[in-house]
């Protein structure tokens, strides 16, 4: 499900940004100046587009004279963003509420001082990606007093990277800075939001700088130099001067990256957000290999098995990256299935896999300290092949003929990297064409980034699926989605208070509500619910009636989860059971209604493929019946309750796993009772917009990470292994990592009910758990196995770090 290639989808006023420069904290790398005269030390503002490579305290920007004496705008080792100084105490001192762990892609930051503003609030402003943040105090009321003079904009050094004395520093990637000296701006001097994606983007600046103003682009990577990499481009000549720690020799030491914000066709190897090695993310062992450089390196002196893979994959297209060994340690580099964490590997030793999952055979060249890997697959012709040194191992890519490394096609491959569990040091650098490659890709092959990866139909998913928060009134109100969609499903839930689930859809029809914490059914299908309208941009509701659950109570908080099925419904006979669809092929769902036979049959659920999850519920019966789930990571024939907390069961569904066309039903009176009317919800897998699947718990702070291939607005968990409650999280409801705030559907508890027990991180990419609840109330039991469903925010094709 992909469209053509685009060039200008991530790019609202085709604004482009040429290049980053990489700071390597293992260089002690950083960039200063000290300003030949003080100017305004009350009011300036800082923006930076900043990719974090490493966990740790470190300087972005800091104004300094010693250890004991500084002004920084800094990131701790948990992910805060700082901004204060010290001069034996602390004149300021601010830290975000959210944590900024996302090393996947770009964060747009911007500092924003103004000690000469009345309310105390307004003199440290601090945004990430356009939007004010929540801050808290850390030491004293935190706030600078009233026209406080600063130094930033003093005549002391002022450095990116370096953060106090030397004793810290930046591992990232920097681009777009600017600093304006004497005004207090907001984001939108240095962004937008993209009207097509709804995702914030870089735009140039085009004010004024003031004195000590400055503006690098690090466009210039002819020498690193203050007249080049380190020059202002404001027109002050205010350049930084770049430590030695800074590099544009060409190798692995070249810090002058296309990785930057903002996607764009650049020949073959394109310029946008770059792969790296992902921190956050193991290979099938239990222990992560040490990342570095921008996480460009890798390193471990273990006798562990570790490893570490990429932070992007695809489904589609032809890629090239290289390795730079600088170890004799016995690893491998290849590619891995996100999904099985099944690799296809060359070992240093000279052994290979020929296929995902096999074991290793000897013949392939082995190969040491400085020889280059090059690793290049086509993912729809399902071929990977190795090179040493510039020599095909077997085959040519270019040549298009059949290397000895194959797999199926159109799996969603990354880079991989794992070490052997034997003494000696491990080490090298990846490149995915963020720095000059050492050799020439095969022909038609291309970087591994933003821009080369397939456009995604579905560029917004606030179009289709929407996560909205009102608060009720008793009376008639309209509730108005981000996406500007009129849904055919709605699902509303109180926040603030113990009430049943509200589910209404469009082909039942408005007022008619099921519950999933409630196994009644006709006495919930009763006209003149809450729900009044499904209208073009939402919904209305009216006078609450909290029979079976609430959605507009006086004064209660609610969210409701909506979704975009096919308007209007149709007759469908592709089944040997009619039903009434509204189905929407493309974005993967469809709301089914049917009328049971008590016997076996199959039911056409209109998305013309496969669906990977389905929830069935009877409608009308007086007696009670379950909410059936079937997900595809349970197995054919297994089911779940929605309403219970139960492990998944078999044998349902006629032991037939979902076609294209229809699912199959036996005679289980919970989805196939004669004459009783039902409905199903039925979801297909989208690249870019859902996914289905499942991971297993390791009852960590560091668990799991899942990459989804999009950045997630909504996701529902479940143990599938044991007694475990649903659990659902969202963006709406919690706007920062790390989640905390959870609603169950098997039951009408309050959102308080499961605060600060879940812990998980939204990212750019996926998901990452860090939880270590080992409980029914949350999902990183170790060696349980979890499902999931998830829905889009955007593609990571377009995703800003979260």
């Amino acid at each position: 499900m992909f469209a053509a290639k685009d060039t200008l989808l991530t790019r609202p006023s085709g604004y482009q940004i040429s290049r980053s420069v990489r700071v390597r904290q293992s260089a002690s790398a950083y960039l200063n100046r000290t300003p030949a005269s003080a100017t305004n030390r009350k009011t300036w503002t800082w923006s930076g587009w900043v990719k974090i490579g490493k966990a740790s305290t470190t300087g972005l920007f800091v104004a300094s004279t010693s250890g004991s004496n500084y002004y920084t705008i800094q990131l701790d080792v948990g992910g805060q963003l700082l901004v204060y100084a010290y001069i034996g105490t602390y004149p300021y001192f601010r830290l975000t509420s959210a944590v900024f762990r996302d090393y996947s892609a770009w964060y747009h930051f911007v500092v924003a001082f103004d000690s000469t503003q009345a309310t105390d609030t307004d003199r440290i402003k601090i945004y990430a990606n356009g939007v004010l943040q929540s801050t808290t105090s850390g030491s004293g009321s935190g706030w600078p007093t009233l026209n406080y003079d600063g130094g930033v904009n003093n005549t002391i050094n002022h450095q990116f990277s370096n953060n106090v004395g030397g004793s810290s520093y930046f591992d990232g990637y920097l681009a777009e800075v600017n600093f304006v000296d004497g005004q207090q701006l907001t984001p939108s001097s240095f962004g937008e939001t993209n009207a097509v994606t709804g995702v914030w983007q870089p735009k140039k600046y085009a004010g004024t700088y003031g004195t000590n103003g400055f503006y690098l682009n690090f466009n210039d990577n002819s020498a690193a130099t203050a007249a080049a990499i380190g020059k202002d481009s404001s027109g002050n000549g205010n350049n930084f001067t770049p430590s030695a720690g800074i590099s544009v020799t060409a190798g692995v030491t070249y810090d002058s990256m296309l990785d930057v914000p903002t996607p764009y066709a650049d020949g073959g190897n394109g310029r946008g957000n770059y792969c790296v090695l992902n921190p956050t993310a193991y290979t099938s062992v239990a222990t992560r290999t040490s990342t570095s450089n921008g996480n460009l390196s890798f390193s471990d002196a273990t006798t562990a098995n570790t490893g570490v893979i990429g932070t992007m994959g695809s489904a589609s297209g032809k890629y090239y990256f290289e390795l730079t060994s600088s170890s004799t340690g016995v690893y491998s580099v290849g590619l891995i299935d996100f999904i099985t964490k099944s690799s296809s590997f060359y070992r240093n030793n000279g052994s290979y896999s020929s296929s995902f999952g096999g074991g290793g055979t000897t013949g392939y060249s082995s190969w040491t300290t400085g020889d280059v890997i090059g690793v290049a697959w086509d993912a729809d012709a399902g071929k990977i092949w190795f090179a040493k040194n510039n020599t095909f191992q077997s085959g040519s890519p270019s040549a298009g003929t059949s290397p000895t490394n194959t797999f199926t096609a159109n799996l969603v491959l990354t880079a991989s990297i794992e070490t052997d569990n034997s003494a000696g040091t491990k080490s090298g650098s990846i490149n995915f064409g963020q720095r000059p490659f050492t050799y020439t890709p095969p022909t038609g092959f291309v970087a591994l980034n933003t821009q080369n990866l397939p456009a995604p139909t579905i560029s917004n998913g606030a179009n289709y699926m929407a996560a909205t928060l009102y608060t009720g009134t008793n009376s008639a109100q309209t509730i108005t989605n981000s996406g500007g969609f009129q849904p055919d499903f709605v699902w509303a839930k109180s926040r603030s208070n113990a009430t049943g689930h509200v589910l209404v859809d469009s082909v039942r029809g408005i007022g008619n509500v099921l519950s999933t914490n409630n196994t009644n059914d006709a006495s919930q299908e009763a006209a003149g619910y809450g729900l009044t309208a499904f209208n073009s941009n939402g919904f209305s509701v009216g006078i609450d009636n909290a029979g079976q659950g609430s959605i507009n109570a006086s004064t209660y908080t609610y969210v409701a989860w909506q979704w975009k099925a096919g308007g209007t419904a149709v007759s469908n006979t592709s089944g040997s059971i009619t039903s009434t669809v509204s189905a929407g092929a493309t974005q993967g769902f469809s709301v089914v209604t049917y009328t049971g036979n008590g016997s076996t049959g199959t039911v056409g659920h209109g998305l013309g493929v496969a669906p990977k999850m389905l929830i069935v519920k009877k409608r009308n019966s007086a007696t009670s019946s379950n909410w059936m789930v079937w997900h595809i990571s349970i197995g054919t024939g297994f089911a779940l309750n929605l309403n219970t907390t139960g492990s998944s069961g078999a044998t349902y569904w006629n032991n037939t796993a979902p076609t294209s066309t229809v699912f199959s039903l036996d005679s289980n009176a919970n989805y196939n009772s004669n004459t009783d009317t039902f409905v199903a919800y039925c979801f297909a897998a989208v690249a870019g917009y859902s996914a289905f699947g499942s991971y297993t718990g390791n009852n960590s702070a560091d668990g799991p990470f899942v990459y989804l291939g999009f950045r997630p607005r909504w996701i529902m968990f479940k143990d599938s292994s044991s007694v475990a409650v649903w659990m659902i999280m969202d963006t709406a409801r919690n706007t920062i990592n790390a989640l905390d705030d959870g609603l169950a559907p098997n039951n009408a508890n309050a959102e308080s009910t499961y605060s600060n027990i879940e812990q998980v991180d939204f990212l750019s990419n996926g998901f990452k758990i860090r939880a270590t609840n080992a409980n029914q109330y949350w999902a990183n039991v170790s060696g349980n196995t979890y499902i999931y469903a998830a829905f889009a925010e955007n593609p990571f094709k377009n995703s800003l770090a979260r």
